[in-house]
């Protein structure tokens, strides 16, 4: 019997899910535990498997539909089933049972740690599965081009095309450095072999054949984590009145702090530390002696937390998100090196789980690895703050009357000005300079 597939409820405040992608295709057999789509919440990418094995039969919505939790997106069932008789009947989930079926955060840890979990089977899309066992190769090995690693149906034709074929190791160096497909070039070589003179003429004749075609634009559909994205902080942006302090920090102390600490942190914990650690824990000690900044408006209520989380903004593919730090007042500088390379790392490679971005009481944004020297960040709600950070470079700078070069480095505070006053906000970004400046105290 044909069964549905319905947006999941994944948090409380979840009330909708944007279909990124369809990863199976109509008529294609699904085992139980096979990714079938995924879907983009309010704060992550996920997504939805197969709970028992089956064709699917049909899908009710396109990728980029933005779909109410708990509302039916396709039929799974035996081939060729009709599905008229359920598509007749009333909504298969009952008030009750969506109720019920809300995730507890600790739930969806859960449920994104088992998505994440690469030991129990291989990861792969049931194209690829295909293709895989009708051609015998084991995909054990594979690492796949999908999301979080999925072995996808054009990694196994890769794979078919680059052993069927011969071509030498400097031909084959020259296509994938210069991105070129080699499957369709016939070799000048000892039996067919691809060599370099047919790489380089075939993509000669490649992109002069192209010349007529060029394309003078490209258009994406604004849906998903992009959408999302921008939902948010045209929200933060028209509903905060931001006001934005700066202030130039002299970084030379730190930079000698750094140098001392590098290879006392690399021996504890294998890595090395950076000023983005030295900054989240002078943040965190700044915010202790304001805790008038470490706060939030929910509704009509300013919250005050006692808990320091500093939420990062991290930079993955087509998007941002802002991974949290806890409880980093409590950290030394090991710890906080530690935690923050663990959680940058998952981000970049989509492994964060929904509890992973709960719960900032503060946010910092650091463009420091760029040319640049300042910016006004938008404040990342329900905070009622963010530090923005500039790079560091050496400048000619007064000093007891001398000029003599300095380290030095812009900061940018900007406030939500219904909840935090200016000079309140001033008080802080002036000891959080104080505490860059003389970064000993951290060591109290």
């Amino acid at each position: 019997m044909a069964t549905e597939v319905v947006m999941p409820k994944l948090g409380a405040t979840m009330e909708e899910g944007t279909i990124v992608s369809w990863l199976v295709q109509i008529g294609e057999t699904v085992e139980e535990g096979d990714p079938i789509a995924e879907i983009q919440t309010d704060k992550i990418v996920l997504e939805i498997e197969a709970e028992t094995t089956g064709v699917l039969l049909k899908t009710l919505y396109d990728a980029g539909a933005v779909v109410k939790v708990h509302e039916n997106i396709a039929y799974l069932g035996e081939e060729n089933e009709s599905v008229e008789d359920l598509e007749k009947q009333s909504p298969s989930v009952s008030l009750q049972s969506a109720e019920e079926q809300i995730a507890t955060p600790a739930e969806e840890s859960a449920i994104q740690t088992r998505q994440l979990a690469s030991g129990y089977k291989i990861r792969r899309t049931p194209a690829a599965r295909k293709l895989a066992k009708d051609t015998q190769i084991d995909l054990r090995n594979f690492t796949g081009s999908g999301p979080l690693g999925r072995i996808q149906k054009i990694d196994v034709e890769k794979y078919l095309a680059e052993h069927s074929q011969k071509i030498t190791p400097l031909a084959k160096k020259i296509a994938e450095d210069q991105e070129i497909d080699y499957r369709g070039i016939t070799g000048s070589g000892t039996r067919g072999k691809i060599v370099k003179d047919d790489i380089i003429t075939g993509s000669a004749s490649e992109n002069n054949g192209n010349q007529a075609n060029v394309q003078d634009e490209r258009r994406v559909p604004f849906i998903g984590m992009r959408k999302v994205i921008a939902d948010r902080i045209s929200s933060s942006a028209y509903t905060a009145p931001h006001v934005t302090l700066l202030s130039e920090i002299d970084m030379t102390k730190c930079v000698s702090l750094r140098k001392d600490l590098l290879p006392v942190i690399e021996k504890a914990e294998g890595l090395r530390i950076s000023f983005n650690e030295i900054l989240i824990k002078a943040t965190a000690f700044a915010l202790k002696l304001h805790p008038g900044m470490n706060i939030s408006l929910e509704g009509n209520e300013i919250v005050y937390h006692f808990n320091i989380n500093i939420g990062l903004a991290v930079a993955v593919p087509d998007g941002l998100v802002v991974p949290v730090l806890k409880d980093v007042e409590q950290k030394g500088l090991a710890t906080i090196t530690r935690e923050a390379k663990m959680i940058g790392k998952q981000a970049r490679e989509g492994k964060l789980s929904p509890d992973d971005m709960r719960e900032s009481t503060f946010t910092i944004s650091n463009l420091g690895m760029y040319a640049v020297d300042g910016f006004t960040p938008i404040i990342n709600t329900p905070n009622a703050a963010i530090l923005g950070v500039g790079r560091i470079q050496e400048k000619p700078v007064s000093v007891n009357g001398e000029v003599v070069v300095r380290s030095m480095m812009n900061l940018s505070l900007s406030f939500d000005h219904r909840i935090i006053d200016g000079a309140p906000a001033a008080a802080f970004l002036t000891d959080l300079k104080d505490t860059l400046e003389n970064p000993l105290k951290l060591m109290i």
